[in-house]
């Protein structure tokens, strides 16, 4: 379970950026390094499913490549890429522990997006992601379900670097 659920905190943090990217300004407040705040974070079913982790973001076609680096619960290394766009079309997040993950992106306003993380193409978690208006803090609550059927409700709080 545990597993899975990091994927899910990854999957989000991979995709907190991409929907407000406007592709090769270097004044994007997505893009950068972010760092997870695991005191101002908190997460359902507890505990963490990660000891730490690291998101960078830079600009791509429409779009933005995330890559995360981490360390799971088990303390174990992960590294997870994802590349994607405002279309709504499903992108592959390579290295998910989850296989077949995806995720699709839906621009609200500018400073909050959608994105609906998929396994095998089934809804698992919606996740709403805002940036604070200093561009400095990056809040990602996710609400779904786990592929053990149980509640998702995670707040998932980044500082930028």
């Amino acid at each position: 379970m545990h597993k899975y659920t990091a994927h899910l905190v990854f999957a989000a943090i991979a995709v907190l950026a991409v929907a407000f990217t406007v592709s090769g300004q270097s004044s994007d407040p997505w893009a950068g390094t972010w760092k997870v705040n695991l005191a101002k974070s908190k997460y359902m079913p507890g505990p963490a499913p990660t000891q730490a982790a690291t998101v960078k973001m830079e600009a791509s076609e429409n779009g933005l490549k995330t890559a995360i680096d981490g360390v799971n619960a088990q303390g174990q290394a992960t590294h997870t890429v994802t590349t994607g766009k405002f279309d709504g079309k499903d992108y592959p997040t390579e290295g998910a522990s989850a296989p077949n993950s995806t995720q699709a992106l839906k621009r609200i306003d500018d400073h909050t997006f959608q994105t609906v993380g998929k396994v095998d193409g089934k809804v698992t978690v919606t996740t709403m992601v805002a940036i604070s208006s200093d561009g400095k803090t990056l809040t990602a609550t996710q609400t779904g379900k786990d592929a053990q059927g149980q509640t998702v409700a995670n707040v998932i709080v980044a500082d930028k670097q």
